[in-house]
């Protein structure tokens, strides 16, 4: 991973390099967010192809070939929501930048971001021990591209949204009354930018309480959310997981149990957050989330390296 951001910055020219790589201690390394606006770093669309390409290989070192293929088609969708709107130039899939703080090449944590309306990729490195990913933003507007369009049905996170109404339907009676927390779904995520550690309390039906079908079930939805990470980080978020214990993990639901009405789900434990919402523009707008409470911007690895450090 430090290779590639290394590459990266020895393509860029001085100006592109003064934006792209900023100080650890900058304030703006924890301001993420998923709508459109201006961001620190180098955007796509100021890059040459070969600094584009390289930024595919840093990407490379963090996701999964599916995760990869996510971020691509998060990027065409920018592309239909600005034919859609007919306002490409605000949906412009060129508008997502990629941005290091600190030094890759020294021997003290660093980070990099990659971000643009409805993705956001937060990576911190903590020199011998490891890495930390969360906050992982994905979100999808349209949800699913309506018939109007050559791209007609595609669902960027259709997979995600699957799994858990598959999910909330096979539980019955007093497991799915504790399940729905809400009969109107929340209107957005709740842990948003800033709001990381806004849920304490655990809601819904636990694991414990659940069948092992439907434990492989709620396994399911986080895999697919791990699974845009490449193996071996994904492997590392089940394993914290499972030993923080499974059984405690929430499951919960709020709103209508019908495709194409407003809804959202969660899935809550110690070690993992995951939000999904589907309520604006009559529920075809999409936005998730997932944290690791215990790992926000890899500070469990940061007070590991600082005491170690010292």
């Amino acid at each position: 991973m430090a290779r590639a951001a290394g590459a990266w910055l020895a393509l860029l020219d001085d100006r592109q390099r003064r934006s792209a790589q900023l100080a650890w201690s900058s304030r703006q390394r924890e301001d993420w967010h998923y709508v459109p606006r201006g961001r620190p770093g180098v955007a796509l669309r100021q890059m040459s192809p070969a600094q584009a390409a390289a930024v595919w290989d840093l990407l490379g070192t963090l996701l999964s070939p599916r995760g990869r293929e996510q971020v691509r088609e998060l990027l065409r969708l920018e592309s239909i929501l600005g034919e859609l709107t007919r306002n490409p130039q605000f949906r412009d899939p060129g508008n997502y930048a990629l941005v290091l703080f600190g030094d890759p090449a020294g021997k003290g944590p660093w980070a990099w971001r990659f971000e643009g309306h409805h993705l956001s990729l937060t990576t911190v490195v903590a020199p011998e021990h490891g890495i930390a990913v969360t906050p992982v933003f994905f979100g999808a507007n349209p949800a699913t591209v309506p018939k109007t369009h050559a791209h007609a049905g595609f669902r960027l996170l259709g997979a995600e949204e699957d799994a858990a109404f598959s999910l909330v339907r096979s539980l019955e009676g007093g497991m799915r009354t504790q399940a729905v927390i809400a009969d109107r779904s929340l209107g957005d995520i709740v842990s948003g930018p800033g709001r990381e550690l806004t849920l304490q309390r655990y809601e819904g039906v636990p694991l414990a309480r659940l069948n092992e079908a439907r434990r492989a079930g709620i396994m399911r939805i986080f895999e697919l959310y791990a699974g845009t990470m490449r193996e071996e980080v994904a492997a590392a978020s089940l394993a914290r997981m499972r030993e923080a214990g499974l059984d405690s993990l929430h499951f919960a639901w709020a709103g209508s149990l019908a495709p194409g009405r407003p809804h959202y789900f969660r899935l809550h434990g110690s070690t993992a957050l995951l939000e999904y919402d589907n309520t604006q523009d009559g529920a075809n707008h999409v936005h998730s989330v997932w944290i690791d409470p215990r790992s926000v911007f890899g500070r469990d690895l940061l007070k590991a390296h600082y005491h170690g450090a010292h």
